[in-house]
């Protein structure tokens, strides 16, 4: 028996299966929309952040 889990952004069921290169998405637009959200900032891992807001942003050292 194949494992199927849900599409986490639309929701339809997917074949957990190496032939399957949008795993754990359904298809590409689905993977393309998610990876939207996560550049636009709309997903977040809860957490500290592990840039010190004291640090000049700009500066190398």
């Amino acid at each position: 028996m194949v494992l199927k889990v849900n599409c986490p952004q639309c929701g339809r069921k997917v074949e957990w299966i190496d032939d399957n290169k949008w795993k754990p998405f359904c298809c590409e637009r689905c993977k393309l929309i998610d990876l939207g959200e996560w550049a636009a900032g709309n997903h977040r891992i809860p957490g500290e952040s592990v840039i010190d807001p004291e640090d000049d942003a700009n500066s190398f050292h």
